[in-house]
């Protein structure tokens, strides 16, 4: 099976051209009998060789990440003398880097290319923060809660920095949400050093950051309908883009929302567990919309969780799990099931200005210039 992205690649090349490449895959599409976009196709794994080099990956990070810690502690370059080292981080991210040179500018392996970026951007994270870690416990003096603050700021700004390099260098598409959680990560560090200086403390301080989360995922879910507005088909890398962007912005929008009305406390009442129900139908009728799944998917455990409660309360106390289950999971495929004639119902509710952004039903639309911010 050919990826979108090694269609795309043979016309880069000049193998086929882009008409029999669109014809291609208008064939597939109705050969499925269901339009392509409404497959939320996504670069992820190609053959079991991406598992067998993924593995190996895996591997050598934690040899490489313990020789380094090793070798930091033996230089005394580590936090609290036994925390993480900076060269631990460095040496992931130096490893991480070289491989990508071959396995994704070369290779252009999917499932090893997540891998790598994230060794990448979690290396270049650890550096950076624990070496600034370091720096203040040599000052002698425990950090206010301000100064934490700017120091996670900047831990981001430089991970942001790196992920952007490594977008420039390979073109992942998990990058640029990476990149994006980071530039986030900037900008609640310095709220977060800024509530913390007018002296917001304990719960307060804790919900305030979980509704500036809130706030940041929505933005990030904004520039994801950015990216799938300029390629509303789905037919090229943009739209793996904006898969890992929607990804990224589900977790930070479900956790806070459902944190912030009490639905994680583990103890739900019936009128929480409805509400957590309700949430779901309308994250659902969302998800039909712009055609992503992803916020159905980070949703998922808080719903199971509640619904669970619900047939508690009602007597099924030993069936409770099965029941739920079986309830969402029958809801779930039925929905996948008639997904697209189910987007249709959705979409045609919607004002024509607001459909001409979404993505499209059926047909083909123009595809606009790349994002670039």
């Amino acid at each position: 099976m050919y990826s979108q992205q090694e269609i795309d690649d043979a016309v880069t090349a000049g193998a086929i051209t882009q008409g029999s490449a669109d014809a291609l895959r208008a064939y597939v599409a109705q050969a499925r009998s269901t339009p392509t976009v409404d497959q939320e196709h996504f670069r992820f794994i190609l053959g079991f060789n991406d598992i067998f080099v993924s593995i190996a990956t895996v591997i050598l990070f934690v040899a490489v990440t313990w020789i380094g810690q090793s070798v930091g502690q033996s230089m005394g370059l580590t936090v609290d003398t036994d925390g993480p080292s900076p060269v631990a981080g460095i040496a992931m991210a130096a490893v991480a880097w070289g491989l990508a040179t071959y396995f994704t500018a070369k290779k252009r392996m999917a499932l090893p290319s997540i891998v790598l970026l994230g060794g990448f951007v979690g290396g270049v994270f650890t550096a950076v923060g624990s070496a600034l870690a370091m720096i203040v416990e040599a000052g002698g003096s425990e950090p206010s809660e301000m100064i934490g603050g700017i120091l996670i700021a900047i831990t981001f700004a430089v991970t942001a920095g790196a992920a952007w390099l490594h977008w420039k260098t390979f073109k992942v598409p998990i990058t640029v949400a990476a990149g994006a959680v980071a530039v986030a990560g900037i900008v609640a560090g310095l709220i977060g050093a800024g509530l913390a200086s007018a002296g917001l403390e304990g719960d307060a301080f804790a919900n305030a950051m979980l509704a500036i989360v809130l706030a940041l995922g929505i933005a990030i879910f904004i520039y994801a309908m950015r990216w799938d507005a300029s390629d509303p088909d789905r037919i090229t890398r943009r739209s793996d883009v904006a898969f890992w962007l929607h990804l990224a912005a589900a977790v930070m929008i479900v956790h806070p929302v459902f944190t912030l009305l009490g639905l994680r406390d583990g103890d739900a009442s019936m009128g929480e567990g409805l509400l957590a129900v309700g949430l779901y139908v309308l994250l659902g009728l969302l998800a039909l919309a712009i055609d992503r799944r992803a916020m159905l998917v980070s949703a998922l455990a808080y719903v199971l969780w509640a619904l669970s409660d619900l047939f508690e309360r009602f007597g099924a106390v030993e069936l409770n799990v099965a029941l739920t289950a079986l309830v969402i999971g029958s809801a779930l495929l039925l929905l996948s099931a008639f997904w697209h004639q189910a987007r249709i119902r959705v979409v045609s509710m919607l004002p024509a200005s607001l459909t001409a952004k979404l993505p499209s039903l059926e047909g083909a639309k123009a595809i606009s210039p790349e994002p670039v911010g």
